[in-house]
């Protein structure tokens, strides 16, 4: 029988053991499940960055939450997620914001991915105002099916608007 240090607790156990003896730790010879960090830095009593991926030592999923929160669920002003909800802006799989980066972009006002919403929405399917789509509902929407002089003009001043502040 092997023995190793407890992960949580420091004291010796074996490489079998399902719990620490010591300290009730699950798996307490198998690696370390996933991380976590918060910022010193504070605003309102919330982290100003909080990175959390994994299960906690009770095996629960760790949630990123912060003004910018990073990880595979996180909740934050900006937010990088797997699933997350971005207050200003999210980038992730599954995002929930004002604007919102995706596969699935669920936004209030700009969304883009391969399913997105918003007032201005860009992607393969949309639900928007106004839409760039390969498929899509739009008030205004430019896409193979439909194109819409207006989506035209508005996505065209964005193109222009973007190359003019990258210096392109």
């Amino acid at each position: 029988m092997a023995i190793q240090t407890c992960r949580e607790c420091g004291h010796q156990v074996s490489t079998k053991a399902i719990t620490c003896p010591h300290c009730g730790a699950p798996g307490p010879a198998s690696p370390k499940r996933g991380f976590e960090w918060k910022s010193r830095a504070h605003i309102l009593g919330i982290p100003l960055i909080h990175v959390a991926f994994g299960r906690d030592r009770r095996r629960r999923l760790r949630v990123a939450k912060g003004f910018i929160a990073i990880g595979q669920f996180a909740i934050g002003v900006i937010t990088i997620a797997q699933f997350g909800v971005g207050i200003l802006f999210g980038f992730g799989q599954f995002m929930l914001g004002l604007t919102a980066v995706g596969q699935v972009a669920v936004a209030i006002i700009f969304g883009a991915g391969q399913v997105a919403t918003g007032l201005v929405a860009i992607g393969q399917i949309v639900l928007a105002v106004y839409g760039l789509a390969q498929f899509g509902w739009a008030v205004y929407l430019w896409s193979p099916q439909r194109v819409d002089m207006e989506a035209v003009a508005l996505f065209h001043t964005l193109l222009l608007r973007i190359r003019q502040f990258l210096g392109v």
